[in-house]
């Protein structure tokens, strides 16, 4: 739900809000649903409605760090204070529990994390509608007819769109291996 709401507005706390205010809908609202479409559908039809108005209303707002003088937006931490030991305890300022240890990779967990960041860098540069279609579909393992129950789109246009979209992820990725970009 959350990548669906990120389409539509542009920061990720909006996406959270309108989140969690799509699923304080859905508990509010689960007596209106009439089984006309599947309950997947219908939850996130209500997601898109909300994530639409919120970036209607986000396109109004202007951040107080985009009006604020050079030096007066107040500074955030590097670091977050829960993470030491508080002042008046013994080892105070010291970790309060140590880092976590770093995962060791292997090679073929590279190049799978590089090849879906590759991917995901392709989706990302597709126009919006055929973005949603082919994230849904492929990403998501939305079925046909789900996608196209939700974006209100034909059969044939969700078809038509998802082709697109992977002929042009491809297009990119070949672009990409045949440039020597990969090393």
């Amino acid at each position: 739900m959350l990548r669906v709401a990120r389409f539509y507005v542009g920061s990720g706390a909006t996406a959270e809000d309108v989140v969690q205010e799509t699923w304080l809908a859905i508990l509010r609202g689960i007596d209106r649903f009439d089984g006309r479409s599947t309950l997947k559908t219908w939850m996130y039809r209500i997601l898109i409605n909300r994530a639409k108005t919120a970036a209607l209303r986000e396109g109004r707002i202007v951040a107080v760090p985009d009006i604020a003088e050079a030096g007066t937006a107040p500074s955030v931490p590097a670091v977050s204070a829960d993470r030491f030991v508080r002042d008046g305890q013994a080892w105070a300022r010291s970790w309060a529990r140590p880092p976590q240890p770093w995962q060791r990779l292997t090679d073929d967990d590279v190049v799978t994390s590089e090849a879906v960041a590759l991917v995901m860098a392709a989706i990302a540069e597709l126009p919006p509608t055929q973005r949603l279609v082919i994230t849904l579909r492929d990403v998501d393992c939305w079925s046909a007819q789900e996608v196209c129950h939700l974006l209100d789109l034909s059969d044939a246009n969700q078809r038509v769109l998802l082709h697109r979209a992977r002929s042009k992820v491809r297009a990119r990725l070949a672009s990409y291996f045949e440039s020597g970009d990969d090393g």
